[in-house]
């Protein structure tokens, strides 16, 4: 089936974003702002990475790799943010595009470390610069001051939340994967 319905351009869509921001919720629920700012930054990123052939998923991982290279899979994972197939993916992916290998280290014959490639690193100074990019755009006409308690802000939020998750882990809440809350819902829906 082809889409026929008219395409919105970027800027078309981010006048309504700030509409609805400014206009129609100017003070609803902070969490929905994060995610409007957080999409477009990604989305300012992926234009950017996609003229170097590089995804976004494999920005993530790269960046990792790029401080923390030699790490197993699910450090990796865990760095990310993401669940383990996800990383396997990504990774299989990234070894056949020869940004990355996969070993052991001697002595550890059960862990397969993750390092890159000398194609890998040398992503690192095209890509990197892109991002930088990014960030300057998003800021562009804030104050240093506006910035400095922007980052204070947030990593405040980041700390909080996460305290949070500890709290519910305490609790025996945890977040579930999305294999086992998709059975939830299977189960719900039967």
């Amino acid at each position: 089936m082809v889409d026929t319905a008219p395409k919105r351009n970027a800027p078309a869509l981010t006048q309504a974003i700030l509409h609805h921001w400014r206009e129609s919720v100017p003070d609803d629920r902070l969490a929905h702002l994060i995610k409007d700012a957080s999409r477009g930054l990604g989305r300012a990123l992926q234009m950017r990475l996609a003229e170097h052939s590089v995804s976004f998923g494999h920005w993530t991982f790269l960046r990792i790799l790029w401080n923390m290279d030699g790490i197993t899979q699910r450090a990796l994972s865990e760095q990310a943010g993401v669940m383990e197939p996800t990383t396997f993916s990504a990774l299989r992916t990234m070894e056949k595009l020869g940004y990355i290998e996969r070993r052991q280290k001697p002595g550890d014959r059960k862990q397969v470390f993750i390092f890159l490639t000398p194609e890998g690193q040398a992503l690192r100074s095209k890509l990197v610069p892109l991002a930088e990019e990014v960030n300057s755009i998003a800021v562009h006409g804030l104050g240093e001051q506006e910035i400095s308690t922007m980052r204070k802000a947030l990593l405040s939020m980041i700390d909080n939340l996460a305290r949070d998750e500890a709290h519910a882990a305490g609790e025996h809440r945890r977040f579930p994967s999305t294999r086992e809350l998709s059975d939830r819902l299977k189960a719900r829906s039967t």
